[in-house]
């Protein structure tokens, strides 16, 4: 447990809009990043001074520093979009958290020195003293690289623990889900086991007047896990061929019990801010009765099915990556090997 602990704070899922380094020189799109934390810090300084100085968290989007790759390969992004684990940028995240004294989340393209030819995608916090102490590597992605697809080596290097982490800190026991990731239960449930009180949820999903699947996952995994969903949207993707403003909006924040605290409309927003207590979470958990859904879990009863059945498979760049093309070829083995099974 980690001392000092701050029992209520307010926690921004900070709407800012991303531009995109596709298609410029690795120079070009380095000096495009910097300038895109540059702004970002005037941005998150500013919301400060409005919200008040128990603004504790703040979240930023996914893509917020490159936007995604397109037609880029596996190579082209390494080189272009993708930031160094000790390098400036997260130099210059770790300043902007320790001059606005918060917590700050977000979501790049990361390089590994021990995986030098891949790239992950990963949801990173940096504490207000400026130092990295959360960093979750995407684990379910259609077109990028995963810890699961070198599994055997990332475990070797990093455990168990380093696939799920989770950082004690005064703020509350945080754990991170990636994007899309938000729709796979087992996620957010792992960061449940671990002890996660807050989940810093970096997004860039389609916003709609319309309740998204992303929605509901979202208020799920807050009642079924008890924990709060800090969730970030960007406000639009500029320089790439989509429609600028299809992401663009619904930043959120939810409270264990489900309910929406703070919500964003399209643009850029402070707007999704609200108040983290601590303490009213953790007499939640600590509550008998029907409503404590995380105390009444039975882990055991799923245990054996999970060991029994293996659907999208483990290793799959262990032999290195030649072509993005390799993602859907082998998407398209698993759907038929379950199609032959009668899965589907």
């Amino acid at each position: 447990m980690s001392d000092e602990i701050t029992p209520y704070y307010q926690a921004l899922a900070l709407q800012t809009r991303c531009f995109a380094v596709n298609g410029m020189q690795a120079d070009d799109a380095r000096a495009r990043m910097m300038s895109t934390i540059d702004r970002i810090g005037g941005q998150i300084r500013a919301s400060k001074a409005f919200i008040g100085q128990d603004l504790k968290l703040v979240v930023l989007p996914e893509y917020f520093l490159t936007s995604f790759p397109t037609r880029e390969s596996i190579a082209q992004w390494h080189d272009i979009g993708c930031i160094d684990m000790d390098g400036k940028a997260y130099e210059a995240l770790g300043n902007i958290a320790q001059s606005n004294h918060v917590y700050l989340s977000g979501n790049v393209y990361e390089r590994d020195p021990n995986f030098p030819a891949l790239y992950f995608q990963t949801s990173f916090c940096i504490a207000p003293n400026g130092d990295t102490i959360l960093r979750y590597r995407r684990l379910n992605s259609m077109f990028a690289p995963t810890p699961h697809d070198v599994w055997d080596q990332y475990l070797d290097i990093y455990g168990l623990e380093g696939v799920f982490p989770v950082a004690d800190t005064s703020i509350g026991r945080l754990g991170a889900v990636a994007s899309e990731e938000i729709l796979y239960p087992e996620i957010s449930r792992m960061m449940a086991m671990r002890g996660a009180e807050i989940l810093l949820h970096s997004s860039s999903e389609a916003s709609s007047a319309q309740i998204s699947q992303k929605e509901v996952a979202k208020r799920a995994r807050a009642i079924e896990n008890m924990v709060y969903v800090v969730s970030a949207n960007s406000a639009g993707i500029s320089g790439i061929g989509i429609p600028a403003d299809s992401t663009n909006g619904n930043s959120q924040i939810i409270d264990p019990k489900g309910h929406m605290l703070a919500e964003a409309a399209q643009g850029e927003s402070m707007i999704a801010h609200a108040e983290i207590d601590l303490e009213a979470i953790r007499r939640l958990r600590r509550r008998p009765g029907m409503g404590n859904l995380l105390a009444r879990q039975r882990f055991e009863l799923y245990a054996q099915m999970y060991e029994q059945h293996s659907f999208y498979p483990a290793n799959t760049l262990k032999d290195g990556i030649t072509d993005k093309s390799q993602f859907m070829q082998q998407q398209m083995a698993t759907i038929k090997k379950l199609s032959d099974e009668g899965v589907i």
